[in-house]
């Protein structure tokens, strides 16, 4: 016999993932309203079982690489992530999308792609664009993520 479920309200539930907040509001949400314990965990599974859109974007034709822990909040790589949510439709807030803007236009100005060099400590640079970059990144031969797009 399955658990029962610690969910007081499905269509509040629903509201929630449809505004988009956060795992860690509605565990504190539902602590702070209903007393009940709930983990980040228990919200993915239900967004899953639910089949709800999941909240990140994966894009590994625009993030090929195995991003060592050390770069995962660089500037550049945060301002991929943008794009492939933009890619994918995902509507940004009115300040990524400004900022995300400007970040294009200082690659177009520049004619410049990003690169990613995992042995160096800053991981991500600006690079003179070349003939074969057909995108905002330099391909590397092949693709290292570990974290491919979920279809």
């Amino acid at each position: 016999m399955p658990a029962p479920s610690k969910i007081v309200d499905e269509l509040e539930v629903q509201k929630w993932f449809q505004a988009g907040k956060t795992y860690a509001w509605m565990v504190q949400q539902y602590k702070d309203q209903y007393q009940v314990e709930t983990s980040i965990s228990m919200w993915a599974n239900y967004r899953r079982r639910h089949g709800l859109q999941r909240r990140i974007t994966r894009d590994d034709d625009l993030i090929p690489w195995h991003v060592q822990e050390k770069h995962r909040w660089r500037y550049d790589l945060i301002m991929l992530r943008l794009e492939a949510r933009r890619r994918e439709g995902q509507e940004l807030t009115a300040r990524d999308a400004q900022r995300l803007d400007s970040w294009r236009a200082s690659l177009e100005e520049e004619n410049a792609v990003v690169h990613y060099d995992p042995d160096t400590d800053d991981g991500f640079f600006l690079v003179p664009r070349e003939d074969e970059d057909t995108d905002i990144i330099r391909r590397p031969p092949q693709k290292t993520t570990k974290r491919r797009r979920a279809d």
